[in-house]
Order: structure tokens, then C-alpha cells, then sequence
């Protein structure tokens, strides 16, 4: 059974960080794209970052281009999202995905709430 559990989100004032994780199980997690996407209060959801199934490459929002980084440990099967800089317009719940092959992702977890505070 393939478990994608994200940490617990929080709240944090703007301008500060907070680092998101993801632990991922019943998978081969090394042959997996892995990303993160988010949802804000009456909002789509909307891809905020992805990594390749290596880590040697990593695609971002436009939105958050240079203030966050996705970054994966394989041999922890661990998926990370560091976030500076942050905005009230980054709060969200935030769900980590993974997808094998193909453009559609498989798995997901149950999400996690970020809050950003002005």
C-alpha cells in the first residue's frame, strides 16, 4: 500500500521559512518524479514544484521561483520543500505527489496547512 505522508504544516509570519517533508512508502520511491502542489482558501489546485526521480532536475512555479527549493533523499525515500521568503499568498494546504511514468500523478497525501500571516 503506498503511504505519501506530509508533515505537519503551521503558521508563520511573512518573510519566514518553514520546511515541508514527505515520507514515502510501498513504493520504489527512487524511480519516481515527486513533486509538491497546493491549494489556497477558494483556489484551484495549482503544481508548485517538481524533482526527477534522481534529483538532478527540478522544475518550479513561477510564484515561487528563487524563494523555494524541492530537494529528495532516496535513500530515506524522503521528499523535501524548503520555503523562504514567505507570503501571505503562499498559504495553502500543501500535498506531496508522485507519478511514475507519463504526465498523470498516482499517488498523493492528505495534505498539510501552511498559513501565512501578514
Amino acid at each position: 500500500q503506498v503511504q505519501l505522508v506530509e508533515s505537519r504544516g503551521g503558521l508563520v509570519q511573512a518573510g519566514g521559512s518553514l520546511r515541508l517533508s514527505c515520507a514515502a512508502s510501498g513504493l520504489t520511491f527512487s524511480g519516481y518524479t515527486m513533486a509538491w502542489f497546493r491549494q489556497g482558501p477558494g483556489k484551484e489546485r495549482e503544481f508548485v514544484a517538481r524533482i526527477s526521480s534522481s534529483g538532478g532536475s527540478t522544475g518550479y512555479a513561477d510564484s515561487v521561483k528563487g524563494r523555494f527549493t524541492i530537494s529528495r533523499d532516496n535513500a530515506k525515500n524522503m521528499l523535501y520543500l524548503q520555503m523562504n521568503s514567505l507570503k501571505p499568498e503562499d498559504t495553502a494546504v500543501y500535498y506531496c505527489a508522485g507519478r511514475l511514468n507519463g504526465a498523470t500523478f498516482d499517488y498523493w497525501g492528505q495534505g498539510t496547512q501552511v498559513t501565512v500571516s501578514s
